[in-house]
């Protein structure tokens, strides 16, 4: 006997303007629709199962009906409770009363509001006591049109609750000048004495702390665009070491936008478009860069920093199908951190790495740039096993001679 009375049937069959349905009907449809509840509820079961719940929702059910190819249940779930009506002329069915209605009025009527979700995150209010230009903080035009602030009137029950303004960041006139001259100068005059001028200005001025983000962005634009304007590229370089010789700014809080611009200049496939670009010169004052970095301003900070660094100069030191540009620029970052770093990283791998520039040196059928190439890097290992050795002689030398 089927849990799904004939009544129930007949009741939903009136729904749908079927008022002549026989009792035989009836009994023979209730038990056919109590296994497809029972599909249902199986398949809505198992979906809520694969979600790692224990609770059964309208969307396990939407789901269920979705596999069997049955259309979805369309609407707005509610939060009022059920209510319940007795069926006209059953005393124990009871139904829910849910009301028609008609797609037109469903179309035409206005959008709801879509619920939003709760989420939280992060961003920068103020750095060095500057508010970043981001679309989180509030415009100038927003704060302009706030009336002065009063203190709310406080109830007793309550506690004080002090309200304040965003900070916003505003550049004088002279600043802006300022920038903006620097910049027209990196870009178009990088050769001329006003631009030597405008770097030592760039070291020594102690007011130019708010133009600090707006250089380093600068930079790292600049050097993401044109990899192919060797002058450019030296002209931010050189940007970059004014920067960090000015003892009255403070670059740390900017350092994770300066670093990957100065660690491109040294291990970039290409810098340049010319074959007169002296790319060589530009890897070596960037790998010395690196090295300030890392040794005399903010190693002692960072702990992490030149660990993190070496690794990432490592890989192209040790993939043999990275350029030999690249190769050099790994050996010269490397050496510039020091003569541990020449230890433990590049004499493990010196015999490898110059017996294979040496097969570069023999073949003749190699191009000359090839061979150009290959000769600068060889010099570079040549230079740091130089260098090593003196180190080991200097500090022999350093020991006092009772312990010799």
């Amino acid at each position: 006997m089927s849990i799904v009375p004939k009544e129930t049937v007949e009741v939903i069959a009136q729904s749908i303007g079927i008022n002549s349905l026989s009792t035989d009907a009836a009994l023979a449809l209730a038990p056919d629709v109590e296994y497809r509840m029972r599909e249902i509820m199986q398949e809505g079961i198992k979906c809520m199962h694969h979600s790692k719940r224990t609770t059964l929702t309208t969307d396990d059910i939407d789901s269920a009906l979705s596999m069997r190819n049955v259309e979805p249940l369309y609407g707005f779930a509610s939060g009022d409770p059920l209510r319940f009506k007795r069926a006209l002329g059953h005393k124990d069915l009871f139904y829910l009363d849910d009301k028609e209605v008609d797609f037109k009025e469903v179309i035409e009527a206005p959008l709801p509001k879509a619920p939003l979700d709760t989420s939280l995150f992060c961003h920068w209010l103020a750095i060095e006591g500057v508010q970043p230009a981001i679309p989180e903080n509030a415009p100038y035009e927003v704060i302009a049109s706030l009336p002065e602030t009063k203190k709310p009137e406080q109830k007793s029950d309550e506690l004080p609750v002090d309200i304040r303004l965003p900070v916003k960041h505003v550049l004088s006139r002279e600043l802006q000048l300022y920038f903006n001259k620097i910049t027209e100068l990196a870009v178009s005059m990088s050769d001329s004495i006003l631009f030597k001028e405008a770097l030592g200005s760039l070291a020594t001025d102690s007011g130019i702390h708010p133009l600090v983000p707006y250089f380093t962005l600068f930079i790292e634009d600049e050097v993401s665009r044109g990899l192919n304007d060797f002058q450019l590229l030296f002209a931010l370089m050189r940007l970059v070491w004014g920067l960090l010789q000015n003892p009255h700014i403070h670059v740390e809080p900017y350092l994770h936008q300066l670093m990957p611009s100065v660690v491109t200049c040294i291990l970039a496939k290409k810098l340049g478009k010319r074959i007169a670009d002296n790319h060589w010169e530009l890897r070596d004052f960037a790998a010395n860069l690196v090295a300030h970095i890392c040794k005399s301003r903010f190693g002692h900070n960072y702990t992490s920093l030149q660990t993190r660094l070496t690794t990432t100069l490592l890989k192209p030191f040790l993939d043999p199908k990275r350029s030999l540009p690249q190769h050099y620029g790994a050996v010269q970052g490397l050496a510039a951190l020091g003569p541990h770093v020449v230890r433990l990283r590049i004499l493990p791998n010196l015999e490898t790495n110059l017996g294979i520039l040496e097969e570069i040196l023999r073949d003749n059928k190699k191009k000359e740039m090839t061979r150009h190439e290959a000769w600068r890097v060889y010099g570079a290992l040549l230079v740091c096993l130089f260098l090593q050795n003196n180190h080991v002689l200097m500090c022999m030398w350093c020991i006092p001679a009772s312990l010799n």
